[in-house]
């Protein structure tokens, strides 16, 4: 779950500091669980499955929480688009490759939020609460999680749309505007004249709106996170 986590499992911490996290975490929880552990299989191939199980679990909620971080991945692609810097590309760690300027600030100032605001606390209780969730040796609810990770991909859309939507309001009025002038001055060049004005009001309005963004992405993440405890 550490390996996929977003904040804890990012690529941009370094792997033995992830690893340290991961066993200490662990022997933390173990002490918290073993009394509900069952007894060890004397079968090799018995013991393999249900690391393999765990694992999967493990695995299956690390990826839905992470999926979370995707909304402002969303919203600041979105941006990127309408305020003209979509072509402005950076690494982006949450996501693990080239992404718009704008998503890979999102990112990482959502990662930094998780932080500060101690988020990652939940994530660490959520790893104790699946052990009641999902006991070791017993099934796994595969339909149950599909129907997880497409809520969460469908509600972490919404909420990229939700974020970028005064940047989507203000690119229509804005290019709205241009075509008509456009007609009314064919003379003039308007794309060269609107470029600048366009990412100068799109830092305007994000200056405007980013705290407010920031904080539904918070309550958006400890509602989420909520459902594993």
């Amino acid at each position: 779950m550490v390996m996929v986590f977003p904040a804890l499992g990012e690529t941009s911490i370094p792997q033995r500091i992830r690893l340290f996290l991961a066993l200490s975490i662990s022997l933390i929880i173990y002490g918290l669980v073993r009394s509900g552990i069952p007894v060890m299989p004397e079968s090799p191939l018995e013991l393999g499955t249900l690391i393999i199980c765990e694992v999967l679990v493990g695995i299956m909620i690390g990826f839905s929480i992470r999926l979370l971080v995707s909304a402002l991945h969303v919203a600041g692609t979105i941006i990127a688009m309408q305020s003209g810097l979509a072509m402005a590309q950076a690494f982006d760690p949450a996501q693990g490759g080239q992404s718009a300027l704008m998503a890979t600030f999102l990112t990482l100032l959502g990662v930094t939020m998780v932080f500060i605001s101690d988020m990652h606390h939940l994530m660490i209780s959520a790893m104790y609460n699946s052990y009641n969730l999902f006991p070791i040796g017993g099934e796994i609810l595969i339909g149950g999680f599909a129907e997880l990770i497409t809520d969460t991909v469908a509600n972490s859309f919404k909420l990229g749309l939700q974020i970028a939507a005064p940047i989507i309001v203000y690119a229509l009025v804005f290019n709205a505007g241009l075509g008509v002038i456009a007609r009314l001055v064919p003379q003039l060049q308007v794309f060269f004249v609107a470029i600048p004005i366009n990412i100068l009001m799109g830092f305007l309005i994000m200056m405007v709106v980013l705290a407010a963004a920031m904080t539904w992405y918070l309550d958006y993440i400890e509602a989420s996170i909520g459902a594993f405890l």
